[in-house]
């Protein structure tokens, strides 16, 4: 998914470069579970760091990303659920604030960490759900607001996309972790 397939009706804002930065970093560092791209296409990935450029460290300002040594199966999970990526992008940019163009790429980064085992703020490869909290809140606000019971970010997405579209089972970020595993694997009675 292109980031200008969406009318940007944005300020050229560099509000992001925080949150860009330490999850470019993470990714680097072997943290969270993104594809070396961050799950952006090749282009989208050089736009987003040019357009950051006076922001990010040195040692992230490079237009292609170091290969990761999962990097490339991260990439081929994300190609196997290409739909559902494009579906909580979607449900993403669906609720964007629509003040900063970096809000096209973090849409389509937090949706290629939905599909990690991980808490999303792990998977993300933020320091903590604090962070995550606040990079909603800045760039999703209609939808943070929706959260008001505090749901643990990956299970809301997915229970939203229940909401809408009927198709989606609303899942734990790791089945092997969920408290209702038996209710899902155990024997029926």
């Amino acid at each position: 998914m292109e980031a200008n397939a969406y009318q940007l009706n944005t300020i050229d804002s560099h509000a992001n470069s925080d949150y860009v930065a330490v999850i470019m970093q993470a990714q680097r560092d072997g943290l969270g579970c993104l594809p070396d791209r961050l799950g952006l296409s090749v282009n989208e990935y050089a736009k987003m760091v040019q357009f950051f450029a006076q922001e990010l460290p040195a040692s992230l300002n490079q237009q292609s990303a170091q290969p990761s040594d999962n990097g490339g199966l991260r990439q081929q999970l994300l190609d196997l659920r290409l739909q559902e990526w494009q579906d909580v992008t979607e449900l993403l940019l669906a609720h964007r604030n629509k003040q900063h163009r970096s809000e096209l790429w973090l849409a389509q980064i937090v949706a290629a960490a939905c599909l990690g085992s991980s808490h999303l703020w792990q998977d993300l490869g933020l320091p903590d759900r604090d962070m995550l909290k606040a990079l909603m809140h800045d760039n999703f606000a209609s939808l943070f607001h929706l959260n008001d019971k505090d749901m643990r970010w990956k299970k809301f997405f997915y229970r939203q996309l229940c909401e809408q579209e009927g198709h989606y089972v609303c899942r734990s970020p790791s089945c092997e972790s969920c408290p209702t595993y038996d209710e899902c694997f155990g024997e029926e009675l």
